[in-house]
């Protein structure tokens, strides 16, 4: 009698355990689901310190989206009801945030134009290919990061056909189909880095629309360690560059440029807070090799950016991107 009331015991443990331990795996499964949607959600909370924590999680939120496949799919393999509910939080947060950018973007329209952004890379060892490729895409405006001697007359060479306006500042320059004026330098260099260093210009393109003050910068690049998110020069330029479109008197603006940073990333708010972006599209430019996030922006005001996408490589590391600018 003692040893069947023990097998009975055993019995009733073996047969109660396993459910226990599928609903604590479901219940797992479900917090992670809810934590990842409250970070899509409020990523705005996120402490930027230690080590811009905060920017970091912003700059890869669009990948938030394969974790969510990836939390659907364990739970579908679980069976876990308590999961999949749970996981409506973080796929209805992301749809919200991102879906947008998947649509195709309306048609283009009467007054605007086309404009491409492209970090070309002090190394390219192919600068006159990669302007023709540029220019094959027949936008209005084209805007070039890292442009450094030898290479720059490479680049005027190879466009001045198409683009027979262009003015270039430090490492920074933009070709036109219509008409320059007004060129500047403008200053968006951090304390803290040497003379020298020049990476901002604005001109007044005289489009067939009117007249439109054009800026093109390239940022500091950051850098990301044990220690986190370096950008605190990046940060400082982007205050600099917001404070100084913030004075533009003319009206519509446009900003090409490689920002280093997405446009979710609070190290960008100076611009993002002030300048309208991308309504569809999610054209993640760099790395070229394997793009993981779109770090070359185009911006406006007074104006609106439509559908951008990525061009085929050339020989930078980053990939152009092109965008519609339809003008207010």
């Amino acid at each position: 009698m003692v040893e069947r009331a023990g097998s009975g015991a055993v019995a009733a443990e073996t047969s109660v355990v396993p459910g226990v331990g599928k609903q604590r795996r479901g219940c797992v499964l479900a917090g992670v689901a809810v934590v990842l949607g409250g970070v899509l959600g409020f990523h705005r909370v996120v402490p930027n310190w230690p080590g811009r924590m905060g920017s970091l999680v912003e700059s890869f939120l669009p990948w938030g989206g394969v974790l969510v496949v990836v939390l659907l799919v364990v739970a579908l393999v679980r069976r876990s009801a308590v999961a999949l509910l749970a996981l409506l939080l973080p796929v209805g947060v992301w749809v919200d945030t991102f879906g947008g950018l998947l649509l195709p973007g309306e048609e283009g329209g009467g007054r605007e134009l086309v404009v491409v952004q492209h970090n070309v890379s002090d190394e390219n060892r192919d600068p006159a290919g990669t302007a023709r490729a540029l220019a094959d895409s027949g936008a209005d405006l084209v805007a070039l990061e890292e442009l450094v001697d030898p290479q720059l007359a490479a680049y005027e060479k190879a466009l001045a056909a198409d683009y027979p306006h262009h003015v270039v500042r430090g490492t920074v320059g933009l070709w036109s189909k219509h008409p320059l004026s007004g060129e500047q330098v403008v200053d968006i260099k951090p304390r803290s880095i040497e003379e020298g260093w020049s990476r901002g210009l604005r001109a007044m393109v005289r489009s067939p629309y009117g007249d439109v003050a054009a800026y093109v910068a390239h940022l500091p690049s950051v850098r990301v360690g044990v220690g986190g998110l370096a950008s605190q020069w990046r940060d400082e330029s982007a205050a600099l560059l917001g404070r100084a479109i913030a004075g533009e008197s003319v009206e519509p603006v446009i900003l090409l440029g490689d920002l280093n940073g997405v446009v979710e990333d609070r190290g960008l708010r100076p611009l993002t807070s002030q300048l309208a972006f991308a309504e569809s599209g999610f054209a993640f430019s760099f790395p070229a090799a394997f793009p993981l996030a779109r770090i070359d922006q185009v911006m406006a005001r007074s104006a609106t950016v439509g559908h951008i996408r990525t061009l085929p490589a050339t020989g930078s590391d980053h990939l152009p991107v092109v965008a519609r600018v339809a003008l207010e």
